[in-house]
């Protein structure tokens, strides 16, 4: 039997499938489409998604493909009436590791993900789509578009906003899709700005952009976004707002502004995960970088597999979702381009959640990378087995840490709580 069956391999996937593969647990993920997408859609790697991929080893290449957002530069009437950031460019600290959003194309974080994967023994599954499934207290058997009948102790959704898993499961998806503000898409070639600069036509005044080309790092290739008006083709948009001429479209997409967010993450054994569960604007770069860390959240917890973790899942990732839609849709609808620590998602915490005991109980503990593994900040001689590895506790620190497998405190006490805490999670300790 399958442990985990993925279903979906975008960046939500393909991190839940790592996080399992470099714990030993047995998987498959399958995708749909018969190839690996081209197009960027998402670009923006979030402050916290980089601490998240520095755990999963794929930082380095990360950054050194990738690139901090450029400086925006703003036109009307072939003039530059105005120039600024996103955020002004921050060092490297202690509490912050990774300070700057980092622009890297979709579809090269995900061929960076998939060689990971690869790596740990893994591969995706392509042409493969799940037609459908059911289960019962044992597992989830799931039908596959080739005839296969696939036997797993979970499933996990991970298949877009048109969830073929979120459908099956009769999930409602609450929200709204706002058919009249419609955006194009598209990676195109032109010789005719430089790529030092996001170039912008429109009143930034007045917050309204007629058309942008943003340079995406490691290409010569420009990512266009524009309202759409009516008008299909980009050439004739860019003639009547930039007077810049393309010399290819490489790649291109139209989507409607859908902030939705599924009533449920979990129905048995079957979660929802990334888009599947929730959907957002593309303001503020929230949508990729919020399903990247349902994955973080939800891999370590299939791993143990026990009640309270798997149940903890939804009553986690839930509350944090209804937030970043929040604040993705007030960026969508005040067309603001700054970003500070909210949009990096370095404020985000389970302080509430069920799993977080103690005045520190769900803070993110910055720099500690527990490779799979609790994390022990504490001064002691005591070992607790291969699932909890044991670190000095940091000057000023008071009693003990104990910090979860993605980084934050999930037990803030004296030390002779900590094998009882570890036991109700289902956590051998030797």
């Amino acid at each position: 039997m399958t442990h985990v069956l993925i279903v979906g391999s975008g960046p939500t996937g393909l991190t839940l499938a790592i996080e399992l593969a470099r714990r030993g647990v047995d998987l498959r993920i399958v995708e749909k489409s018969p190839v690996h997408p081209e197009g960027v859609r998402g670009k923006g790697l979030q402050p916290r998604t980089l601490e998240v991929f520095h755990d999963m080893g794929v930082i380095d290449e990360i950054l050194a493909t990738g690139a901090a957002y450029p400086l925006l530069r703003s036109y009307k009437d072939g003039q530059v009436i105005w120039e600024g950031r996103m955020q002004e460019p921050k060092e490297p600290s202690e509490s912050v590791p990774y300070p700057e959003l980092i622009m890297q194309p979709q579809w090269r974080t995900e061929r960076i993900l998939r060689d990971r994967l690869a790596e740990l023994g893994h591969e995706v599954e392509l042409g493969i789509e799940v037609t459908g499934f059911e289960q019962d207290a044992e597992g989830v058997t799931a039908t596959l578009s080739n005839g296969e009948r696939v036997s797993c102790a979970y499933l996990v959704g991970a298949d877009g906003g048109r969830s073929t898993v979120r459908k099956a499961l009769g999930v409602g998806f609450a929200g709204e899709t706002f058919e009249t503000e419609r955006m194009l898409l598209a990676d195109v070639k032109t010789p005719d700005v430089d790529r030092d600069h996001w170039h912008l036509w429109g009143d930034m005044a007045a917050r309204t952009l007629h058309v942008a080309l943003c340079p995406l790092p490691g290409t010569d290739v420009f990512q266009l976004t524009a309202p759409y008006t009516g008008e299909d083709d980009l050439q004739r948009i860019l003639d009547t707002h930039a007077g810049v001429k393309l010399t290819e479209v490489v790649w291109r997409s139209e989507y409607r502004v859908n902030i939705r967010m599924a009533e449920r993450f979990r129905v048995g054994r079957v979660f929802l995960a990334g888009d599947a569960a929730h959907v957002h604007s593309p303001a503020g770069g929230q949508g990729l970088n919020t399903g990247v860390q349902d994955a973080y959240n939800l891999g370590w917890k299939l791993a143990v597999g026990s009640d309270v973790l798997l149940d903890s899942y939804e009553q986690e990732r839930m509350p944090i979702a209804e937030h970043v839609l929040g604040l993705s849709t007030r960026l969508l609808r005040e067309a603001d381009l700054k970003r500070d620590e909210e949009t990096q998602q370095l404020n985000l915490g389970y302080w509430y959640g069920p799993l977080s005991v103690g005045p520190r109980g769900g803070e993110r503990v910055p720099g500690v990378y527990g490779g799979g593994r609790f994390t022990l900040l504490a001064d002691t001689s005591e070992r607790y087995g291969d699932a909890v590895r044991v670190l000095p506790a940091p000057e000023g620190q008071k009693g003990v840490l104990l910090v979860r497998p993605d980084g934050y405190v999930g037990y803030d006490g004296d030390e002779a709580g900590v094998r009882d805490y570890l036991s109700r999670l289902g956590v051998e300790t030797a």
